[in-house]
């Protein structure tokens, strides 16, 4: 019995990637579009905070649509410490249902001045440096 309840417990775990709410990592997005756009990946900060993307001119946060309002105080923070400009890759991996996050996102944006892009998963295919969207 007590075997039974371990191997279950393990199956789900290992599995549990395989039904992952997200087509790609937030990582892969993050290495793909910023290796693009001749970036720094995962940029140390001397507090130890990590720097999604850093490139010649901005500091740049990843993260997810829904997860928008997280991006904009990492993305500032980030600016302030590197004395770049703030940045954030939305990753819209459902843009009809997204919209809205981005919709919210660019409204911040213009109030702080941060630079918004776009990612999707056909972008993962073939990707080109970005430009931006606000």
């Amino acid at each position: 019995m007590h075997k039974s309840i371990l191997l279950l417990l393990t199956f789900i775990l290992t599995t549990s990637q395989c039904f992952a709410a997200h087509q790609y990592l937030e990582k892969e997005y993050q290495n793909k579009w910023c290796k693009a756009n001749n970036g720094t990946t995962e940029y140390i900060l001397s507090d130890k905070t990590r720097v999604d993307c850093l490139t010649e001119d901005y500091a740049i946060e990843f993260d997810f649509a829904n997860k928008w309002a997280e991006s904009v105080g990492q993305s500032l923070y980030y600016a302030l410490c590197t004395n770049k400009k703030a940045g954030i890759v939305l990753i819209m991996e459902n843009p009809p249902k997204d919209q809205k996050y981005l919709l919210r996102l660019q409204e911040v944006a213009k109030k702080y001045d941060i630079r918004i892009w776009t990612i999707e998963p056909q972008d993962m295919l073939q990707m080109k440096p970005c430009s931006n969207i606000n």
